[in-house]
């Protein structure tokens, strides 16, 4: 009810200050798609989304006056790099601006024809398009006009508002003139995501070449699966899934890195210190060192991910296996079972409480990307006294 009652102000707001109007409106449309194509796009007159046959349509309608906008949103895109991300998807739109004149958006269909969407408060005959509606549906859900016409959310506008890249165009031109012209600032970031691959080709339900994320969640753990989709690739690039993909990056990263260091580390703790974790100063020498440096600047990645509004998963990712590799590293050089029948116990302790403070930094990043993991760790190595458990990530040999 709340989302009927703004898009109809919306569209009241709109009509009444002249950004809404009638016309004549003839084109090829297709009826399972709801969309109107031109003679270019639909060519052998077939619908280019579901290559279904197009028919001539001609009726009365109403239009938004996007043209009207198309120079502030030219400069508005301009003068704010990051507002459409990545920069090449904000390449395409500004490309797309200064070389074509914006149509005015149709954003109606006749009642007789689409009974089912929202009826226009001028026009009662009728209803609302899908993509005037749907584009509403962002600030219907956080807030509301009042009785003036001003709109009110205390979320609004979004940080970063995430899309596919193939509607871009509806949400980097058509989304921020409607903002514009309703008085309402546009969300401060546009990123638009790519898409997974089967092979070549995009997956689709269509196609019958779909992955279904819960069977993936079954076989691997959903932190794994998690991971991967966010380790990869980079985000806003295409990517090709496949098990066989799936699983190397659980073997190496999940399992031989992250997973092996819990492991060992708790071993040594359990066989050293009696499952005691020791409280002190970390190692004085150089390798030690440069491990604590890369923590602080996993950190800093990690904590401005979203900072320009291109959110680089990928790159905070390889951040934090960075000192994880070096704590492997590390175990391997210093050889602590060496400073054990030497009863260098001070040396000891400060070895093990560097590969502590490792797995205790890295499960406060991780959490966001792989919650149970961060959690797992917490528990097993967070207090005093640890908690073992199985490892973490089995390795999945593949016959």
């Amino acid at each position: 009810e709340r989302h009927i009652r703004v898009v109809r102000q919306a569209l009241d707001i709109l009509y009444k200050k002249g950004d809404i109007y009638q016309a004549q409106y003839e084109g090829l449309y297709c009826t399972p798609c709801e969309s109107f194509w031109t003679e270019t796009q639909a060519e052998g007159r077939l619908c280019p989304d579901c290559r279904r046959p197009v028919e001539t349509i001609t009726e009365a309608n109403f239009f938004f006056k996007l043209s009207s906008y198309q120079d502030w949103l030219i400069g508005h895109i301009e003068n704010n790099p990051g507002f459409v991300k990545p920069d090449y998807r904000r390449n395409e739109v500004l490309s797309f601006l200064k070389m074509n004149n914006l149509n005015d958006l149709c954003i109606s269909r006749p009642r007789e024809r689409l009974n089912w969407g929202i009826p226009l408060p001028f026009s009662p005959g009728h209803v609302t398009y899908v993509w005037f509606d749907a584009l509403l549906n962002y600030i219907s859900a956080v807030g509301e006009f009042d009785e003036s016409g001003v709109y009110h959310s205390r979320w609004w506008p979004a940080d970063l508002q995430l899309i596919g890249k193939d509607i871009l165009r509806q949400h980097a031109v058509y989304w921020p003139i409607m903002l514009r012209s309703l008085g309402i600032e546009p969300p401060r970031h546009i990123f638009a995501h790519g898409w997974w691959l089967a092979g070549e080709g995009k997956m689709s339900k269509s196609k019958g070449n779909a992955v279904s994320p819960v069977d993936m969640v079954s076989r691997f753990g959903i932190d794994a699966y998690r991971y991967f989709l966010l380790r990869d690739v980079p985000f806003g690039l295409d990517g090709n899934f496949s098990e066989e993909s799936v699983i190397k990056r659980i073997n190496s990263d999940l399992a031989n890195d992250l997973g092996n260091l819990l492991y060992r580390t708790l071993t040594m703790i359990e066989k050293y210190f009696g499952g005691s974790v020791p409280r002190t100063a970390l190692p004085d020498n150089a390798q030690a060192g440069a491990i604590d440096a890369k923590l602080r600047e996993m950190e800093a990645v990690v904590a401005g991910i979203f900072g320009d509004g291109e959110p680089a998963f990928n790159a905070a990712l390889e951040a934090v296996w960075v000192p994880i590799g070096m704590a492997n590293k590390y175990i391997e050089d210093t050889k602590p079972w060496n400073l054990a029948k030497e009863n260098k116990t001070e040396e000891l302790k400060a070895f093990i409480s560097l590969l502590a403070e490792v797995l205790r930094k890295v499960a406060v990043v991780i959490a966001p990307f792989m919650p149970r993991t961060a959690q797992s760790i917490k528990e097993q190595i967070g207090g005093d006294k640890i908690n073992k458990g199985a490892p973490l990530f089995p390795r999945i040999e593949i016959k």
